[in-house]
């Protein structure tokens, strides 16, 4: 089984994110592919966070992520107020939507994939601050569990009538715009 946990703000659509990638996932024979929201006193703009739980099996343990093998970040002010990495299984990945490069962050020595998600997104015109398409790309480029081409067309089904086009353009621009290293 394959553990990843979405970090973003509320709003930002991280669970948005994390249930496109889960409906892609058991498209392509992961029947065991489980999208879990953890809410608490949300509001716009408080940290929230997902778990996605994808297996070829089905999956019985529907608790909350506590040692990931992915995190993603949505947003990278949230690592100035939430331990994003807690947890993180030894080889795991964090995908990280940042203006700064690879070897401006300190990880521990974990990968870590970065694009400046939020800058890609305005230029694939979405709105500000709407970063769940691209980190989806960020997260397939460093990550390869289901074929890119079929995230986009979940994508593009998952927004018709909300700009399909610039949400599967913002993943694809994040994709090619990812840089993966160790930090």
């Amino acid at each position: 089984m394959t553990e990843i946990r979405w970090h973003g703000r509320g709003g930002q659509g991280a669970i948005t994110a994390s249930r496109i990638v889960a409906t892609a996932a058991f498209k392509h024979g992961y029947t065991g592919a489980v999208m879990i929201p953890t809410f608490g006193t949300e509001r716009r703009g408080a940290p929230i966070f997902s778990s996605l739980k994808i297996a070829r099996e089905k999956i019985r343990d529907l608790s909350p992520i506590e040692t990931p093998d992915v995190v993603v970040v949505l947003d990278h002010l949230l690592l100035d107020e939430v331990d994003v990495a807690k947890g993180l299984k030894a080889g795991g990945l964090i995908v990280l939507n940042t203006p700064k490069p690879v070897t401006a962050c300190d990880f521990g020595g974990v990968r870590l994939a970065v694009a400046d998600v939020s800058a890609l997104s305005v230029e694939a015109g979405l709105p500000q601050g709407r970063v769940n398409s691209g980190i989806i790309g960020v997260l397939c480029r460093a990550f390869d569990i289901v074929p890119f081409a079929s995230v986009l067309e979940e994508i593009e089904a998952e927004f018709s009538g909300k700009k399909p086009a610039a949400n599967v353009e913002a993943a694809r621009l994040a994709y090619e715009h990812t840089t993966v290293g160790v930090a």
